[in-house]
């Protein structure tokens, strides 16, 4: 027999199916996914908790002349798999495949390129308002998890479209997650509306009932469902989207695709103003593992479907050692706390979560907050560490500079995933962080070449009494380096692994390589493929600001030739600092820049993009 997927090219093949071959296609799609993400990665228990929100979304909308803004865009792989990419599923997040994100110039129905939380409201009111200039007609949907409304760009969004009398369309799809679990005062009012669901309960038991009474059942279950509704708006509150200026709809369950149908056909014929559609799904849904962890399953890399474990065990990496140091640290200076923006066991900090929970701050998905939180402790004499990564150090920017760098404050900010990151592509690639972070007066910068290395900067930046970045990268060191010289910090102070030899033939070129980071190792493998024809020295620059230009001014008059090595973006960090160090200094020597283009990086597996951008 025929499964129902197969059927389903696109949202009008899918129009034409009744609520039995519905469900049979959700289930068709969660395997489906399960069996895609078990050998690609990705971001599994977010996708499995939208199946039928994403068919009712298409069953009852017009797309793509009825636009669905993605928040964050992790949950749409239901969505492209409705949308005519279901063949292309088995090529998710790989290089030149589909994207882990809508993507605009992927499919006609992917309406705004998403992968930063919070936004999605904010863009739909724009194009909802950009309608009505053009006197076009269409619906305008904005899905948004419980965990991105702790956001306030999302807030700020609600507040502007509360205001206006622009007919938007916000689903609410209330999981009680973001990655790790919500907290906060929106979870708790979230949590007291989720009450309503003895009346979706209620409701499903007494259906079940009915629909086995012939003809009466069907007009009963129409009647209760009415009254039902009325009672359950009058019961329980729901004031905090009505006062804002929403029309407020559910909650309903988000796994009853007739449910939500019925309720997004009430949003619909709304003639004006803003609707909030709350729904309630579980993320995992359908997949046992997923569903009892579901921070777990989040992102996740390929596993095994019958046991859930992965199929590459976990190495040690940078969060985790980071977390383990912080805490060693924590223990015997009571001044040290942390903050996370809905990130502690992705940054490394349930360790530390667990044994300081007084001195722990989840600020939720919200980082200008959490800078501003740490700016707060700091400033009465607390010594806040706060791991974000780096793509969304980019949405704190104005807090690090007003918050904490003019004012001198001791916050310590880990700038985890640092470099390009892969498989989740342009919004998620950390190769900015330090051109934006090196313009920023007051602020030390530094990059570790290893594990020991990164333990040595958090303890010494515990000691600066100054605001400090220390920028690391996703995953584990270069297995095929190991270093053995840890000299101890000194500020702005480089170290030199490699010397050039006491000897040197004369008319022998000689080349300096000068790297930050991951990129120190990866400066010892480049070394080898010169040393026929050349001397090399290689330095691990540490510091980005304040540079050590002492040696490198000394470096650069003895070079033939200069190389720099960062996974960042090249202009406006290392490569850029030295180049203008040699204009200062009146220096002419041969100066290669490796590094990252001027442009955004597309998704594909680590390796392929250093390969194809740093080293081809």
């Amino acid at each position: 027999m025929q499964n129902i997927l197969s059927k389903v090219n696109t949202p009008k093949d899918l129009k034409k199916l009744g609520i039995k071959e519905k469900e049979k296609l959700a289930k068709e799609i969660r395997e489906e996914i399960i069996k895609t993400v078990s050998k690609t990665g990705g971001h599994l228990a977010s996708n499995l908790g939208v199946v039928e929100l994403t068919i009712a979304l298409h069953s009852v909308f017009d797309t793509p002349k009825d636009k669905i803004i993605w928040d964050v865009g992790h949950q749409t792989y239901v969505h492209k798999m409705l949308t005519g990419r279901k063949e292309k599923m088995s090529t998710l997040r790989k290089l030149n495949g589909l994207a882990g994100f809508p993507k605009v110039c992927e499919s006609e129905y992917d309406t705004f390129n998403t992968g930063h939380s919070s936004t999605s409201i904010s863009i739909a009111l724009g194009m909802a308002r950009a309608r009505e200039i053009k006197r076009e007609k269409h619906e305008v949907i904005a899905v948004i998890g419980d965990g991105a409304l702790t956001g306030g760009m999302a807030l700020e969004a609600l507040n502007d479209a509360g205001n206006s009398k622009t007919k938007l369309i916000v689903v609410l799809n209330d999981n009680e997650m973001s990655i790790s679990k919500n907290v906060g005062g929106i979870s708790r009012f979230l949590t007291r509306m989720r009450t309503k669901q003895f009346y979706a309960k209620s409701n499903n038991k007494i259906r079940k009932i009915l629909e086995k009474v012939p003809k009466i059942g069907p007009v009963t279950i129409r009647a209760a469902r009415r009254v039902k509704y009325s009672l359950k708006q009058l019961v329980i509150p729901n004031m905090f989207f009505e006062d804002l200026g929403f029309k407020y709809l559910g909650p309903v369950d988000g796994h009853d695709i007739e449910r939500v149908e019925w309720v997004l056909n009430l949003a619909k014929k709304e003639q004006e103003g803003p609707i909030l559609v709350h729904v309630i799904t579980k993320k995992g849904k359908g997949y046992e593992p997923a569903e009892k962890e579901p921070d777990k399953y989040h992102s996740t890399s390929a596993f095994q479907i019958e046991t859930g474990e992965a199929m590459h065990k976990k190495t040690k990496d940078y969060s985790k050692v980071m977390g383990e140091k912080l805490v060693q640290l924590a223990r015997k200076n009571k001044k040290i706390v942390a903050v996370t923006a809905a990130m502690t066991d992705g940054t490394g900090l349930t360790q530390f979560k667990q044994e300081f929970p007084k001195r722990f701050f989840d600020a939720g998905i919200a980082e200008q907050h959490a800078i501003g939180l740490a700016a707060g402790l700091a400033k009465e004499g607390l010594i806040p560490v706060v791991p974000i990564y780096s793509s969304f150090y980019q949405r704190c920017y104005d807090q690090v500079i007003h918050d904490v760098c003019i004012q001198k404050l001791p916050v310590i900010m880990c700038v985890d995933r640092a470099g390009v990151v892969g498989n989740d592509g342009e919004t998620h690639q950390g190769i900015f962080d330090m051109s934006f972070f090196n313009i920023v007066p007051n602020l030390t910068i530094m990059a570790p070449k290893d594990f020991q290395e990164l333990e040595q900067m958090l303890t010494y930046a515990i000691t600066l009494q100054r605001p400090v970045v220390i920028r690391y990268p996703r995953g584990g060191e270069n297995t095929n380096i190991s270093f053995t010289q840890h000299t101890p910090l000194k500020l702005g102070k480089a170290e030199k692994i490699i010397p050039y030899p006491t000897d040197i033939p004369k008319n022998t070129k000689k080349i300096s390589i000068i790297a930050i980071g991951k990129m120190v190792a990866k400066a010892m493998e480049l070394k080898t493929q010169f040393e026929k024809d050349a001397v090399v020295e290689v330095w691990n620059a540490r510091f980005l600001k304040p540079m050590d230009e002492k040696s490198f001014v000394n470096s650069l008059k003895q070079a033939d030739q200069v190389i720099t090595m960062e996974d960042n973006i090249v202009k406006g960090a290392l490569g850029s600092n030295i180049e203008e160090l040699m204009v200062k200094e009146h220096i002419q020597v041969d100066l290669k820049k490796i590094g990252y283009p001027d442009e955004f990086i597309p998704h594909g597996s680590v390796k392929e993009l250093e390969d194809l951008y740093l080293f081809k």
